[in-house]
């Protein structure tokens, strides 16, 4: 990687713990469009016997570990931190946000409970408003705000 595609990188928010759904996307477009998705994608790693493609997967690999932990706020970065392959990082965090969890869904329904507008533009305060909604009924369908649009 380059220092050019670095900046293309920077261009992604850090991920914490409110904007996994964005932060994936956004990671998984960006490697997408640096070939490097594979190395996650990929349902089974059956390492190349070959050594020179071998060090080219490791390559790549490395790469994307770094995409992903240079992508990450630090307090994130500590679920991460000794973990050696991108396939297993990038699951750490799908499993970490997944939909069953509670404790995520808790804290998204307590802050939509305590939201103000305050200062707020109103469609700032709207899009908010509107954000927690999805990320509610995404992680439990039979919430009263599925379809909300």
């Amino acid at each position: 990687m380059m220092m050019g595609d670095l900046q293309v990188v920077r261009g992604i928010k850090k991920l914490n713990n409110q904007n996994y759904k964005t932060w994936s996307t956004c990671m998984k477009s960006y490697l997408q469009g640096q070939d490097l998705w594979d190395v996650i994608g990929a349902t089974e790693f059956n390492p190349p016997e070959d050594a020179a493609v071998l060090k080219k997967w490791n390559i790549k690999a490395g790469k994307v570990l770094f995409t992903i932990k240079t992508t990450v706020d630090e307090e994130m970065l500590e679920h991460i931190s000794i973990i050696e392959t991108p396939k297993k990082a990038w699951d750490t965090f799908a499993s970490l946000f997944s939909k069953k969890n509670d404790a995520r869904l808790q804290f998204l329904e307590n802050e939509l409970l305590s939201i103000t507008q305050k200062e707020m533009p109103i469609n700032q305060y709207f899009t908010k408003v509107k954000f927690l909604c999805r990320e509610i009924s995404e992680l439990d369908p039979t919430s009263p705000f599925q379809n909300q649009e």
